[in-house]
């Protein structure tokens, strides 16, 4: 009786299965089997591209973790009326179209801007820039850190906190020693999901930054470049960085044990 409603799930589960990982199996197995890793050694527009975005998403990691850790404290430690609608704005850039996310900070950065002007005065110039290219990244990214940081933190023992505070453990003591090595795991899967979302940003970069070689083209703009320009190798291997970079950081999530932080980050 409880066979074939096995079977009929197994079928459909597969069909699922078949049509998330085809595509992706099709782009890594052209990009090894046609060469195109190889041609991407020898192409100057892969290779700046690849680091550039190893310095972007360095940096904006750093500004993630810098900023958003004493976000998540604050939302892990202090509940009010407002902690729901203050949760919903930190994680708006992620349901937010990318496309949009870009046009929203051209209207705060922009010459024309909110405060884009008032930079531009002191000839700090930000659209179209390298830095554009970390703002952009820092803005989709941060829920990632932020959700996964107050999930974990939220998770610590509030006792032994206390405890420590009692034997007369200042609270950077406690953040050090107590609190962020309970919450590790949590933290650990936010900067890897962090990270890869900085690594995967298109559609904010592009409208935000431009697609200027050597200065904003990051690796998923140079999928979309040399794919219009015709360099199809080009494309293909620029994609298959970008598919390796994100599946180690899955595997790195699940294999080190951080899928339960993982799955607090999804749950909220």
């Amino acid at each position: 009786m409880t066979r074939r409603p096995a079977i009929g799930l197994a079928a459909v589960a597969s069909i699922a299965v078949t049509f998330l990982a085809l595509p992706v199996l099709v782009l890594v197995a052209r990009s090894i089997l046609g060469g195109s890793v190889l041609a991407a050694v020898a192409n100057p527009a892969v290779i700046d591209a690849l680091v550039l975005s190893t310095l972007t998403t360095s940096s904006s990691l750093f500004i993630v973790v810098v900023f958003g850790m004493p976000l998540a404290l604050f939302l892990a430690r202090h509940r009010s009326r407002w902690s729901g609608l203050l949760e919903s704005v930190v994680d708006l850039p992620i349901v937010l179209p990318p496309s949009v996310a870009g046009l929203a900070l051209l209207l705060v950065f922009g010459s024309r801007g909110l405060i884009g002007g008032s930079l531009d005065a002191v000839g700090l110039t930000i659209p179209f820039s390298t830095l554009a290219v970390i703002l952009a990244q820092v803005f989709v990214a941060a829920p990632f850190f932020v959700r996964s940081a107050r999930a974990g933190i939220a998770a610590v023992d509030r006792e032994l906190e206390d405890a420590a505070r009692v034997d007369g453990a200042a609270e950077r003591h406690v953040l050090r020693w107590i609190t962020v090595p309970l919450a590790a795991p949590a933290l650990a899967a936010g900067l890897v999901m962090t990270w890869a979302r900085a690594l995967g940003e298109f559609g904010a970069t592009i409208m935000f930054a431009g697609n200027v070689a050597g200065r904003t083209q990051t690796l998923p703009l140079v999928v979309y470049g040399e794919f219009q320009s015709g360099d199809l190798d080009a494309s293909i291997a620029a994609a298959a960085l970008l598919v390796a970079a994100a599946f180690a950081a899955l595997v790195a999530v699940r294999a080190l044990g951080w899928g339960r932080a993982l799955d607090a980050r999804a749950g909220g």
